[in-house]
């Protein structure tokens, strides 16, 4: 399947979304990844998230709501459009926010759904905030409790946070800071985006060659190098083309779409997910370097071919990948990864 990137046609569109609306509805099987403090908190994940219960897991329930607010962005008249407003008028209620903000009250909650779900979530907040819709305006309201809750979090996160977390899943640092960094950048949050910059100069600054033949990883849905770069070239600016040749100096085991065994497992279906990420990543780095690069083209093929090895597989009727994969096609081909080179940095930097 070759499909531009950036490019997202109506009928894919309309295929995901029908997809999000059936995972977001979805209660169970579900994977909760809630911490027990006694026998009153064993209840129905629809009762702790009555936004986000959906979707097996909290983290990919906002990240489908995501990708069903940025399909209608892109296509108004989507097949599907009133199930879509009527699914999330339903669930995207101000008490209902404030008990998902309630619910990160727990000090044993302190973790819950560091720094994915979060970055997701103020994904999420920033998408309704940029749509001129009145439905946007009416759920970035309801949404507020929540989105402060959470974005409190992440400044507490990156600023007491010294070492990242170069995994290849959800604790992944790099990932988070590029969600929340393009966050700051939507909203004109600039607390936010100090944050997010020093954070990122502090953890990858100084680098320098990283091994790419130790990845892929067996449950990686997200590149530990790429994402690191696709980190840094919103964060360095003019610095950035040698910072990545210092870092990157051998790519080419990072330009081989990886191979898929098992789409039936759980932690197998991960790899489709990298191969989509790994793509816009590519992508990125091709759109932040010089046209007389020698790594652009490198780039640029690379992120066809992971994109290609990965859109076939989106949908294919297995949950365990079909509860989240849709989202990170959309992200891909929808311009949730940012279309063209954008400086990030705050004045006086360099």
């Amino acid at each position: 399947m070759s499909m531009t990137i950036g490019s997202l046609p109506l009928d894919v569109a309309t295929a995901y979304a029908r997809a999000g609306l059936d995972n977001i509805a979805r209660e169970y099987p579900n994977h909760p990844a809630h911490v027990l403090t006694g026998p009153d908190d064993l209840v129905p994940p629809s009762q702790l998230h009555p936004i986000f219960f959906g979707s097996f897991d909290w983290h990919s329930a906002v990240h489908q709501h995501w990708m069903l607010v940025r399909i209608l962005r892109l296509h108004a008249d989507v097949e599907v459009a009133d199930d879509i407003r009527s699914a999330i008028d339903e669930r995207m209620t101000e008490p209902a926010a404030r008990t998902e903000a309630d619910y990160f009250s727990d000090p044993h909650r302190r973790s819950f759904e560091r720094p994915y779900g979060w970055a997701w979530l103020l994904t999420l907040a920033a998408e309704l905030h940029a749509w001129d819709d009145p439905a946007g305006d009416r759920w970035e309201a309801a949404l507020q409790p929540l989105t402060g809750t959470v974005r409190d979090r992440c400044l507490g996160w990156l600023r007491d946070t010294p070492y990242p977390q170069r995994s290849g899943t959800h604790s992944n640092s790099a990932f988070a800071g590029a969600l929340l960094l393009d966050v700051a950048a939507e909203t004109d949050d600039e607390e936010l985006a100090t944050a997010v910059s020093d954070a990122a100069l502090g953890w990858y600054a100084e680098g320098g060659a990283y091994p790419a033949w130790l990845e892929p990883s067996a449950t990686d849905f997200l590149s530990p190098a790429l994402t690191e770069i696709d980190l840094m070239r919103r964060v360095l600016g003019d610095a950035f083309p040698s910072w990545v040749e210092g870092f990157l100096p051998d790519p080419q085991p990072l330009t081989v779409p990886v191979q898929v065994a098992d789409r039936t497992d759980p932690h197998g279906v991960h790899l489709d997910g990298l191969n989509l990420s790994r793509a816009w990543c590519w992508q990125g780095l091709a759109w932040a370097l010089p046209a007389d690069h020698g790594l652009r083209s490198v780039a640029a093929e690379a992120a066809v071919a992971h994109a290609d090895a990965a859109l076939p597989w989106v949908l294919t009727g297995e949950y365990v990948g079909e509860h989240w994969l849709a989202s990170f096609a959309v992200y891909l081909l929808g311009g949730g990864a940012i279309t063209s080179p954008r400086d990030h940095r705050r004045d006086g930097q360099t």
